[in-house]
């Protein structure tokens, strides 16, 4: 049999540091799952319904944490659009989601567990750091999801919103250490 075909994609650095950095950090039982931008090679869709079609088909993230009764982080990585409405926009669909289903697993749904991690990393490579006013409307948007959530019918009741560049996520730094700390203390208490 041969390996799927996975397309080439333009060169996502924050997306594949993040994904290596992750499923380096993340030990069983707990399993992660990342789309190809992040150096996996599967799509991660998420739907709104138990059903596996286009129309109940939400979004696609970019990377997952499994725990044997479903679902416990979702990463979003931003590289290029990092404005309020992308930002609230992902993390919206994917708090509407309710499960995954992939062929690569049987089309069985893999529900959110009991409580859910979303994380968002934007990237501040294209921004002017002495400049910008970009870092604290991402302050602001992350405590204004956090006094929102959850959402009515969610699982999704945890919000991090975490911002740098490659160089930031790369082994050693503050940002990836703040990043994998924040998943591991998560996992820990459930």
């Amino acid at each position: 049999m041969s390996e799927p075909f996975v397309p080439e994609l333009p060169n996502h650095l924050l997306h594949r540091t993040i994904g290596e950095a992750v499923a380096e950090a993340i030990l069983p039982p707990f399993e992660v799952l990342r789309d190809p931008a992040c150096g996996g090679d599967q799509r991660i869709p998420l739907f709104s319904f138990h059903e596996k079609s286009r129309k109940t088909e939400y979004c696609n993230v970019d990377l997952l944490v499994l725990s044997p009764d479903g679902i416990r982080v979702i990463v979003e990585i931003e590289e290029a659009n990092v404005t309020p409405i992308q930002v609230c926009g992902k993390f919206f669909a994917s708090a509407l989601s309710r499960c995954f289903i992939h062929e690569r697993r049987k089309n069985t749904r893999i529900g959110m567990s009991g409580s859910v991690l979303f994380i968002q990393v934007l990237d501040t490579s294209r921004l002017n750091r002495e400049k910008t006013s970009k870092v604290q409307q991402w302050c602001n948007i992350e405590r204004s999801i956090q006094d929102v959530i959850p959402i009515k019918g969610s699982r999704v009741d945890h919000y991090r919103l975490v911002h740098g560049d490659t160089r930031d996520f790369a082994p050693g730094q503050a940002e990836r250490k703040e990043l994998i700390g924040c998943i591991e203390a998560f996992l820990a208490d459930s």
